[in-house]
């Protein structure tokens, strides 16, 4: 982890344990912050009356009764005296359904004990860097060249107002260790505003990783993530690191993360909890140092409502949220990305440079693309592999458009004989797979089986998920 700089913030802990106050005191004074103490609810109001403070880290008990009542009220009258205080709750492993109402009723963050001294100073320096951005209050409207002279947003396309509040909250947000998470429908460039905020944050020395959860099944999910050792089970044949090893002190990317299964997403809500592993087969306890970043085309919060995504696994996530508008919110866009796109794919081809006519600019801005950004670099690689001259129109387009619709056409059930039961299995598979853009649920759904059968399915064909 970067080097915390506290540069003297003034951090009130609120416990009852003596014990709790005086090692986070320590360590706080250690890395340049200037702590102060209360044993109780009423002492922790009365000296925030008396002095502001930066930062409150707060337990959530103070009783024999573990109900948390008495935190919620805490949170509830701090916030009342000083109405922006980031507040970080500390609570053990089995009251974080505690943490997560604190956090909906206003909590920055929260950690539970016991805490390793890392996560808790990173957890500190995170609320502060996000309370000192919301503080700074709204930026006036951002436009492409401000943006581009202040960070490095190369591959991300667009000067929508929409596109570009999007660009400004990730850039006040990057040089923080805030978890972000990413979404937007598929195709519409949640990847690369991923690589942007590792490349304009304190971490982009090291390494960025992207994990998509979609194509890991529950069984492989230790050994994805975590790595094993030689011999932790029949096919280990050599240690293997996982991913979370691999991005040490760089940035992970989990991608699909509305995909993981249940089971799954208790072992990944213990990791960002904790901030420590351990690999399959071993007992040595490991730490995590990667900024997490995570993405989904997936309504988390109807999965939540729906039983199908831990509410406490999202509130892990989500400290910060950035949608990505779909191609259709931001017309004027379609434009630059065309010309973008086609000089991009003229150059991979060796072509000489393409033109691009003005009524081939009005049939793509027309156009309703469903598959935002991603489709519409697709059409224009395909126009400059079939165009013979040095001029895309909107006949050349159309022509595509109708090659394409032909092809699905020709994909329907074919002659008995002309393929086996296998052949059409396989084909069906990567139909389903090119429609939904890798999203395994989705393809299953369309094939009616279930995403585990889809994946042995996968596996038997040799297939991936992208």
């Amino acid at each position: 982890m970067p080097e915390a700089a506290g540069s003297g913030a003034r951090v009130l802990v609120v416990d009852d344990d003596p014990s709790v106050t005086a090692s986070l005191s320590l360590l706080l004074k250690q890395h340049g912050y200037a702590p102060q103490v209360a044993a109780s609810p009423a002492e922790a109001t009365a000296r925030l009356r008396d002095e502001p403070v930066d930062l409150v880290l707060q337990d959530m008990n103070f009783s024999r009764s573990t109900t948390g009542e008495e935190g919620l009220a805490l949170l509830s009258e701090l916030r009342a005296i000083q109405p922006d205080l980031p507040i970080v709750l500390v609570t053990a492993w089995g009251s974080i359904p505690l943490a997560v109402q604190g956090v909906k009723a206003g909590a920055a963050d929260f950690v539970s004990k016991p805490w390793v001294n890392a996560q808790i100073l990173q957890t500190v320096e995170t609320a502060l860097g996000l309370a000192a951005a919301k503080a700074r209050g709204p930026e006036p409207p951002a436009d492409r060249a401000d943006l581009d002279a202040r960070y490095d947003l190369a591959g991300l396309i667009g000067a929508d107002p929409k596109f570009l509040r999007v660009l400004e909250l990730a850039g006040r947000v990057c040089a923080t260790d805030a978890s972000i998470l990413i979404t937007g429908e598929s195709g519409t460039g949640k990847e690369r505003l991923a690589e942007a905020i590792h490349r304009n944050s304190r971490r982009r020395g090291g390494p960025f990783v992207k994990v998509n959860l979609g194509g890991i099944s529950s069984t492989l999910f230790e050994s994805e993530m975590f790595g094993h050792v030689r011999g932790a089970y029949t096919d280990a044949r050599q240690d293997r690191r996982g991913r979370f090893e691999v991005a040490h002190r760089g940035t992970i990317l989990l991608d699909e993360i509305g995909e993981l299964d249940s089971s799954s997403q208790v072992k990944l809500l213990r990791v960002l909890q904790d901030r420590t592993y351990e690999v399959l087969g071993s007992s040595e306890t490991r730490t995590v140092d990667a900024r997490i970043l995570s993405a989904t085309n997936r309504d988390l919060p109807a999965m939540v409502a729906g039983g199908q995504f831990r509410e406490d696994l999202l509130y892990r996530l989500n400290l910060i949220v950035l949608r990505m508008p779909a191609l259709r919110e931001r017309p004027a866009d379609v434009a630059p990305l065309a010309l973008h796109f086609l000089d991009q794919s003229s150059r991979t081809h060796g072509r000489a440079p393409l033109a691009l006519a003005p009524d081939a600019l009005h049939w793509l801005r027309a156009q309703a693309w469903p598959g935002n950004v991603r489709q519409l670099r697709q059409v224009i690689e395909r126009a400059v592999l079939v165009l013979d001259g040095e001029r895309l129109d909107a006949s050349h387009l159309r022509a595509l458009e109708e090659l394409g619709a032909e092809r699905e056409r020709a994909v329907a059930l074919p002659h008995p004989g002309a393929m086996t039961l296998d052949e059409i299995e396989r084909a069906m598979i990567e139909r389903a797979l090119r429609q939904f853009d890798g999203n395994l649920t989705r393809a299953a759904e369309a094939l009616g089986v279930s995403r585990t059968a889809l994946y042995r399915r996968l596996q038997k064909h040799g297939l991936e998920s992208r």
